[in-house]
């Protein structure tokens, strides 16, 4: 079955303190997904439920091997879902703040792409 791309979204998400590259891909995710509404699933895919949507996400994040993949695929409601998370994104200094658990002076910033598909027969 052939697959076509109905919409391809980006999104930028940072985590500021707490060094945790999950809440900055988390972020770019929910970043991509926030303004936007998929009329086209139903009226011109013709789908009758939104599981049925295929979801493929790529993620650009410093430290890619510590984000928990389960976390950052929660964010989107609906669909097939496939996440890709690769080194890259960027690492800017902030100020580390104990209150607020920083373990150094790090905010990383992710960079996301979800690219919502159908299958057509």
């Amino acid at each position: 079955m052939a697959r076509k791309r109905l919409i391809i979204e980006m999104g930028m998400g940072i985590d500021q303190h707490g060094q945790d590259p999950t809440v900055a891909a988390s972020r770019a995710v929910r970043n991509a997904i926030a303004h936007n509404a998929l009329p086209g699933v139903w009226e011109v895919a013709g789908l009758s439920h939104p599981n049925q949507m295929i979801i493929e996400v790529q993620v650009a994040v410093p430290y890619p091997e510590q984000v928990r993949e389960e976390e950052v695929l929660a964010v989107l409601p609906f669909g097939r879902k496939t996440l890709t998370v690769e080194s890259g994104g960027m690492v800017v200094q902030g100020r580390a703040i104990p209150e607020l658990n920083d373990k150094n002076d790090e905010m990383l910033i992710a960079i996301a792409a979800v690219t919502v598909l159908i299958e057509n027969d």
